[in-house]
């Protein structure tokens, strides 16, 4: 396809004096081939307008880059927002997409709603997929991509592949980084998902309201007009979202208590020992859901799940009947094994105060013993979330032991006194394998453990740059061989 047809199709008005063919689409000048367009964007590190003339001698024939960018040798996409007008141009190039596509922003529970959606989907018939922190995860199999939301040509080439290996219908996860740096556009998203906010990120983000404008941008601009917007109702910052979407002129589902008539009202939640009870009320019915994970925040990702379903055409009673169906999602409040006393250990990503503190509230109402927490903090992130990781523990949890996460270049043993400050009671184990031992060593019968931070992560960051490494570690796999009996390292 010749560049001025891209152009068209993108409603990008171009001044061509020479319309090229173009064979494809880079952001890394290693990977540029003749015919390729280029797109030189400014990094919080490295700046891509270094790169164009190494990207013209590989072969570029446009590239897409500010107006103060040198460009010679090349057609000058000329843009104040050279990502944005990017990824307008490359979702032209990458086809076909799968028709139906939904999208879920928030701090926390994207990654269970996108795979809970997907097995929704799948249920009822659909070949679907979703795309975000566990990777690219259809029926047949799960790739890794490394992060939440990949690079717009990794996104849309997932997307592309996607379709023409028949899938119809894709949940993806819409990080903060990833709507900011334009990551995730140009496909036509039926509905978008929000599921809460809180404190994460603020590395990256000036502050609070700066990460809920990034959020935002779900509803601003990339649903579809006349899309959906999914809003967990029950969270501090739900109003807001919901604002976003009125005006933008979307159509409102609100989920939770206070979700109004419109919406799926939760009236009820029950916790069992396997699961919960569900009591909703959607388009003037009650019904009655036996939800199979346990946990309140885990109901929260099901009914967000199930609106999101619902918005792109699902058949309600089809709907709820499915979600008594439902597979835990890998690493959130996954039940990794029993230890010999009889106490269950579970796997979760919880990594910020939040999160801990959900994550414990929803084993809480399943322990009629001791709740023992084995957390940490990765280094080279947010250090204002490390206390109160350790207060919340210290206040929430029965038992709280502090060992590493990802240390990432930081001195692992100053992270774990930043957190050791949130609560006098907790206790230091650095090793992680050996906290984590330590933690099922403790265990009674009527105890519950919960290992916190990593969830479906394989491997422990320590260092960083020229010298990070990646020593394997999972969290369910250590965990199982910690609550084996003497001789067994297979449960």
């Amino acid at each position: 396809m010749r560049l001025g047809q891209l152009a068209e199709r993108a409603g990008l008005t171009l001044a061509l004096t020479d319309d090229p063919q173009i064979t494809g689409f880079a952001i890394d000048n290693r990977k540029v081939a003749p015919g390729m367009v280029f797109g030189a964007f400014q990094g919080a590190v490295v700046n891509g307008e270094d790169f164009i003339p190494a990207a013209i001698t590989a072969g570029a024939v446009a590239v897409v880059a500010r107006p103060e960018a040198r460009v010679d040798g090349a057609i000058h996409i000329v843009s104040v927002n050279p990502r944005q007008t990017f990824a307008r141009l490359a979702t032209q190039f990458f086809v076909p997409v799968p028709e139906t596509v939904v999208a879920v922003t928030g701090t926390n529970g994207k990654t269970s709603c996108v795979e809970l959606t997907r097995q929704l989907w799948r249920m009822a018939g659909h070949r679907s997929a979703s795309i975000g922190t566990l990777g690219v995860t259809t029926a047949d199999e799960s790739v890794s991509t490394g992060l939440t939301t990949p690079d717009i040509l990794t996104f849309l080439a997932n997307m592309s592949g996607l379709a023409r290996e028949g899938v119809t219908h894709v949940a993806y996860e819409a990080s903060s980084h990833g709507l900011s740096q334009f990551r995730n556009e140009g496909l036509r998203v039926l509905a978008g998902g929000f599921t809460n906010l809180s404190r994460d990120h603020l590395d990256y983000h000036k502050d609070m309201d700066d990460y809920f404008a990034a959020k935002m941008r779900l509803f601003d601009e990339v649903v579809a007009d006349g899309g959906t917007g999914v809003v967990w109702m029950d969270d501090a910052w739900s109003e807001r979202a919901s604002d976003h979407v009125r005006r933008r002129g979307l159509t409102l589902l609100g989920v939770g208590e206070r979700a109004d008539a419109e919406g799926i009202r939760l009236l009820s939640r029950t916790p069992g020992q396997l699961g919960q009870t569900l009591e909703i009320e959607f388009g003037g019915q009650a019904r009655k859901i036996a939800l199979p994970l346990i946990g309140a925040y885990q109901a929260a990702n099901a009914l967000v799940s199930a609106g999101l379903v619902l918005a792109s055409g699902g058949d309600p009673a089809q709907v709820f009947d499915a979600l008594a169906r439902l597979q835990p999602v890998r690493g959130r409040l996954e039940r990794a094994a029993i230890t010999r006393t009889g106490a269950p250990v579970y796997v979760d990503y919880a990594h910020t105060p939040d999160a801990l503190e959900a994550a414990i509230a929803a084993l809480r109402p399943h322990c009629t013993g001791r709740l023992i927490v084995v957390f940490g903090a990765g280094g080279d992130r947010d250090a204002g979330k490390r206390a109160p990781m350790g207060r919340i523990v210290a206040e929430k949890a029965d038992l709280g032991i502090v060992t590493d996460d990802n240390p990432r270049g930081e001195d692992p043993a100053a992270i774990r006194a930043a957190v050791l400050s949130g609560g006098a009671t907790l206790r230091e184990v650095g090793d992680r394998r050996a906290a984590i031992a330590a933690a099922i060593a403790e265990a009674g019968a009527n105890d519950i453990v919960l290992v916190a931070g990593k969830g479906h992560e394989q491997g422990q960051i320590i260092g960083a740059g020229e010298n990070s490494r990646v020593l394997p570690f999972d969290d369910v796999a250590v965990a199982r061989e910690c609550a084996a009996p003497p001789g067994r390292n297979d449960e």
